[in-house]
């Protein structure tokens, strides 16, 4: 999107938008078998957008058959590995060319900034597709050492036919961390998306087509997660499902698939990111500066926002009063306007949610430092100030649940010892941060932080090579790199016997 572009000029490109609000199985649009839809609201307004197909069992079975059939015949499965790289290196540069189209399209359904929409979510999705397509042709089987009588190989299959239950913080990014590998390894898919915001997998599967991808093997069935997601959970003819969410909605996708055909499962389901901020920071305004887009980015709907603020005690109001600054000066407004740093909740009912989550700490009995409140009613919008509590005890509610707001809770300790039991101390163990300028102390915090990545003297840095995912009850499994590959292919053993 040219940085040139006024809100004027976008608002006008976004009235000029087709939405895409059927399924897409087998390569066509279909409305729901039951005829029926759902309100696709925009957050940015409160109006609605369109109405979207409600997918729900008939509509995944009929999706199901449609990956299957096109697994079994080997459209996709068995083409050669260099055709299926040109086809996704195609689909990332449709993607690049629709560009403006789909971060209008992610803006408008969740609420994001358009700045965020269109130079970070839509070039990642682009990378990540590219990438994976790159790596095709690349990945060797294996070989294993044996007697001279024998030649044994370990090879990569793919699963068969993928579900994938994407959320809506990051639309198309999430969606593409499971395509991306799913489709590069040779399966088939089904994708439900969260009904918040479907619109951006629907059309992105429309350009999959376009690319050259087979029909059938990328198929997407909006719904709610109680209907279409249950069913794609339970399916009895598919292979696995990759789950981004809640933890209580993963640990449904575990009980589906024992009580069905015992599919693999693999679940991201969010965090509580420990920021540990140790006296001897090394650059104590770029702490400041990372620990506030760390929670406010994104109006904090990240799974992996840094929303449990670690100081050390020396520093605590030094830090707090330069992170509140940040803070203040963020730009909260109309997402369309490219000026905007941050934008509306994705609903009114996790605006409700928030609000109560802050409720709540005041009640507990944190300190209310700054925000804390809804803020411009006028639009209809869901619009949350930047809130930051002090005084936060890690026992308290808003230290130990995933708010998905932006809504920092600081507390302090004494000691690297101190941080790290503070820091672990959560069902979570998605990420977090450590800065300090002793190495000592970094390795060790980074061996001793149960997480499944450690930033040190940054936040959220990364690129597709590096596996994201988590400990504990942030789930198993990892996306990007080519750890993720493993997910969706089976190892098979080859054992030849010489004569």
């Amino acid at each position: 999107m040219s940085a040139a572009l006024s809100i004027e000029s976008l608002k006008t490109q976004a009235q000029g938008l087709s939405f895409r609000n059927q399924a897409f199985i087998g390569g066509q649009f279909a409305d729901a078998a039951s005829g029926k839809t759902f309100d696709c609201v925009s957050p940015v307004d409160g109006k609605v957008l369109t109405a979207v197909a409600a997918g729900d069992a008939e509509d995944v079975d009929r999706a199901v058959k449609a990956a299957r059939a096109a697994f079994e015949d080997g459209r996709w499965s068995r083409q050669h590995p260099a055709k299926r790289k040109k086809v996704l290196q195609r689909w990332a540069d449709l993607i690049e060319e629709h560009a403006t189209e789909l971060a209008l399209l992610e803006t408008l359904d969740m609420g994001k900034p358009i700045g965020d929409s269109s130079r970070i979510d839509i070039p990642a999705v682009a990378n990540c597709i590219r990438w994976y397509g790159e790596a095709i042709d690349k990945i060797y089987d294996e070989v294993a050492p044996t007697g001279d009588n024998a030649v044994a190989m370990m090879l990569r299959e793919p699963l068969g036919v993928v579900g994938a239950v994407v959320p809506w913080n990051f639309p198309l990014l999430m969606a593409a961390w499971k395509m991306g590998p799913a489709l590069a390894t040779g399966n088939s898919m089904v994708v439900k998306p969260a009904e918040q915001s479907p619109l951006t997998v629907i059309r992105a599967a429309e350009l999959a087509v376009e690319a050259g991808l087979p029909e059938g093997v990328l198929n997407v069935v909006p719904g709610f997660g109680e209907t279409a997601g249950q069913a794609l959970g339970r399916h009895m003819d598919v292979d696995a499902i990759a789950f981004t969410g809640s933890g209580e909605v993963g640990k449904l996708f575990m009980k589906y698939s024992g009580e069905s055909n015992m599919k693999r499962v693999s679940l991201e389901c969010g965090g509580k990111t420990p920021n540990i901020v140790m006296a001897d920071a090394p650059d104590l305004d770029a702490a400041a500066t990372a620990a506030a887009w760390a929670i406010f980015f994104n109006q904090g709907e990240v799974c992996n926002a840094g929303s449990r603020l670690l100081v050390e005690e020396s520093v605590k109001d030094e830090l707090l009063e330069r992170i509140m600054k940040v803070g203040q000066k963020m730009r909260v407004g109309d997402p369309l306007d490219p000026s905007t740093q941050m934008g509306a909740m994705v609903d009114d009912t996790q605006m409700e949610r928030v609000l109560g989550y802050i409720e709540k700490g005041r009640s507990e009995g944190a300190k209310l430092a700054m925000g804390g409140e809804r803020i411009m009613t006028e639009t209809g919008g869901y619009y949350i100030a930047p809130t930051v509590f002090d005084d936060v005890k890690n026992d308290m509610t808003i230290a130990q649940e995933e708010i998905f707001g932006p809504v920092l809770s600081t507390i302090s300790f004494s000691d690297p010892e101190e941080a790290i039991r503070i820091g672990n101390d959560t069902i979570y163990g998605l990420a977090a941060a450590v800065w300090t300028s002793d190495i000592n102390k970094a390795h060790k915090a980074a061996k001793a932080l149960r997480s499944g990545v450690v930033w040190v003297n940054c936040f959220d840095a990364g690129e597709m090579s590096t596996p994201f995912g988590g400990f504990k009850q942030s789930g198993f499994g990892r996306d990007k790199s080519l750890h993720a590959m493993d997910k969706y292919t089976e190892v098979k053993t080859v054992w030849i016997e010489l004569h």
